[in-house]
């Protein structure tokens, strides 16, 4: 699989990477004459990373990325002895741009790296299944935010021009879906996202 020799003169390359993507949870309490609790519970979902970037030098490199991740959250609201639950699709638009710092020159066949970089976030979610409750179910969301995203990875060059690449990448924002629950949730919205694919270098 590693056989023949890497083209160190190339300094583009491209990337398409699919996998999975993983939401964290949120959860409220309000102890009150109410009791008023609320909460999402978010499944695994397909994600997709298409970048492409260039090499500076044996160490730092720059990529700009598209990323697209879907997630079923089951969302529930109580309030007193009234409820409701329903599901919702939850969709992830993002553009960002990387700065990867590697740990071996780019003659090495096998170069992990580390990364960091921010751009625009679109989260939009929709109803996706009967509402269960007499309580009003949560509004869709529509925002726009800005993240901060950070991910370890390895890239393991083949022959001719291409290689091979594992992600792992967290990337934070501010939470509007724990906004739209009542009462509100407080905690940052995470996308984990573990990603494999190919690079073709240029």
């Amino acid at each position: 699989m590693l056989g023949g020799l890497p083209c160190w003169g190339q300094h583009y390359f491209a990337t398409a990477l699919g996998g999975i993507a993983t939401l964290s949870a949120d959860t409220a309490a309000q102890l009150d004459p109410q009791n008023a609790v609320s909460l999402y519970g978010p499944e695994n979902g397909p994600a997709l990373n298409l970048a492409g970037g260039a090499h500076l030098n044996d160490w730092f490199s720059v990529q700009a990325n598209y990323m697209w991740n879907r997630n079923r959250l089951t969302v529930t609201e109580v309030l007193g002895t009234a409820n409701v639950q329903q599901e919702h699709d939850a969709s992830q638009h993002a553009a960002i741009a990387d700065l990867l710092l590697y740990f071996r020159p780019r003659r090495s066949r096998i170069r992990p790296y580390l990364s960091v970089g921010s751009g625009v976030l679109s989260i939009h979610t929709k109803a996706a299944g009967p509402v269960t409750g007499s309580l009003t179910p949560p509004p869709e969301v529509d925002v726009v935010k800005l993240p901060l995203r950070v991910a370890v990875g390895i890239d393991l060059l083949w022959r001719k021009g291409w290689g091979f690449r594992y992600s792992f990448s967290e990337t934070i924002t501010g939470n509007p879906i724990s906004k739209s629950l009542t009462p509100p949730g407080s905690a940052v919205l995470k996308n984990f996202q573990n990603l494999f694919g190919l690079v073709k270098y240029f």
